[in-house]
């Protein structure tokens, strides 16, 4: 039986459907991590292993047009063109819960993701893309305590003032970016830690956009 979605999942399945009713061929491996900016097909093949797995295509192996629609996809496109939406209109999504991330992988890696959760989108200020359980108290003052759960939209630029998910080197970090005349820095909200200093050398990129938090125990 067809299960709920992820956003990224819903992405892809959405891009094959419409790669099929433009050009009559599914898109490749490459073609969809190209258009979605994944950085290699092997992230591709993650997401659409799993559309496989919850009834919404087949897959071919040894082809790279392998990809088939099934009959929920039909269903689900069936239902998409009746209310003109996609996943938009429901409220509840299904985003995948990143706990601890190991050093080195993508964020949204199998190996991060500890299970899913189904959200109201209406909390947040754009749609997610993942949650992410915070580790720690360096966001105190912003009110991001240790073990809630931020939503995260996944982007790979923001303004300075935001808060945003941040990879240097190996590690992930959650913190407020700070760029002034190209000098970029990642500040804390809490006096105990120290801010981040960016260097030319540091391997430094944005991984996403907090667009808002869940609780994980009411304050008192």
């Amino acid at each position: 039986m067809a299960t709920k979605l992820t956003a990224r999942q819903s992405e892809i399945l959405s891009l094959i459907q419409q790669a099929i009713s433009q050009t009559g061929f599914p898109p490749t491996r490459a073609e969809i991590a190209q258009t979605l900016g994944f950085k290699s097909a092997n992230a591709a093949e993650d997401h659409l292993r799993a559309l496989e797995k919850k009834g919404f295509i087949t897959l071919t192996p040894g082809a790279s047009r392998g990809i088939r629609l099934t009959q929920a996809a039909d269903l689900s496109s069936d239902k998409a063109s009746a209310s003109g939406l996609i996943e938009k209109a429901i409220s509840a999504l299904t985003l995948p819960l990143i706990g601890r991330v190991a050093a080195g992988t993508p964020i949204l890696a199998t190996e991060n993701i500890s299970r899913e959760l189904s959200v109201d989108t209406n909390m947040f200020s754009k749609q997610p893309d993942y949650l992410l359980e915070v580790r720690g108290l360096s966001m105190r003052d912003a009110g991001i305590l240790d073990a809630d759960l931020l939503a995260v939209k996944k982007v790979q630029e923001a303004r300075s003032g935001q808060i945003v998910v941040a990879r240097i080197g190996e590690e992930v970090t959650v913190k407020r970016l700070n760029v002034q005349k190209g000098r970029i820095q990642l500040d804390p909200e809490n006096p105990d830690f120290e801010p981040i200093v960016i260097s030319d050398t540091d391997n430094f990129a944005i991984e996403g956009l907090v667009v808002g938090l869940i609780r994980a125990t009411p304050l008192q």
